[in-house]
């Protein structure tokens, strides 16, 4: 296999069947040691993250999966801490599709004068623009259109993709006890019809989840979804 790139929680390879490995890391995002999953930079390690965050991520992909959304998820590795997923084409040079069920993190930080801590959003669709460098800066559609990011079509279909995740995602977390504040997922073009599909991961390093009044990390949410 051939080295792709080397990201902040993951390494991508290609392989010879024309599929990518992904291998997970340690790393998580943050900030002086304390994990958020809305930061761009990587802030602690955490031994077992990254094959946390896998085995989160197969049961998560094969819940969409059975409920007919498209994802570029194929296997699963435990022991590598990898993850076999089909190529997939980013929109521009990645977007984050982020849905919200309270107001927290980023969202609360911008819009604090408008929104009190914690306050109930109607599964809130946020697009940003993954530049670690500029801060991942919130597009609205008009922008993504303008830029020639999405179409309209394009920006529709991804919005209700990403309703229909994120409900699945709560609706099983809340089986557990656990609140889903909010999620981020990122899309591709998959496959050679260009099918809009959920791709990278869906696991603790890119939610937020609440259990008994506080926030769990990602080593703790696997303990409690998969035991």
């Amino acid at each position: 296999m051939q080295l792709v790139y080397e990201g902040k929680t993951k390494v991508v390879y290609a392989l010879e069947d024309g599929n990518y490995l992904l291998k997970f890391k340690d790393d998580l995002t943050g900030a002086d040691g304390v994990f958020d999953p809305g930061a761009n930079t990587v802030g602690l390690q955490m031994e077992g993250a990254g094959r946390a965050g896998l085995r989160l991520s197969q049961y998560f992909f094969e819940l969409l999966q059975r409920h007919d959304i498209p994802t570029h998820y194929v296997a699963v590795s435990i022991p590598d801490a990898a993850m076999t997923v089909k190529p997939a084409v980013p929109f521009g040079q990645g977007l984050e599709v982020i849905c919200r069920y309270r107001a927290w993190g980023s969202f609360l930080r911008r819009y604090r004068r408008y929104v009190k801590e914690g306050q109930p959003l109607p599964a809130f669709v946020e697009y940003t623009i993954k530049d670690d460098a500029a801060g991942d800066p919130p597009i609205t559609k008009d922008g993504l259109v303008l830029l020639g990011i999405l179409t309209e079509q394009e920006y529709e279909i991804i919005t209700a993709l990403t309703r229909r995740a994120a409900d699945l995602i709560k609706a099983d977390l809340a089986k557990r006890q656990m609140e889903l504040y909010d999620l981020k997922l990122e899309f591709g073009r998959v496959g050679a019809g260009g099918e809009i599909a959920v791709i990278d991961e869906i696991s603790g390093g890119n939610m937020r989840v609440c259990y008994d009044g506080r926030f769990l990390d990602p080593l703790e949410l696997a303990e409690k979804v998969l035991g």
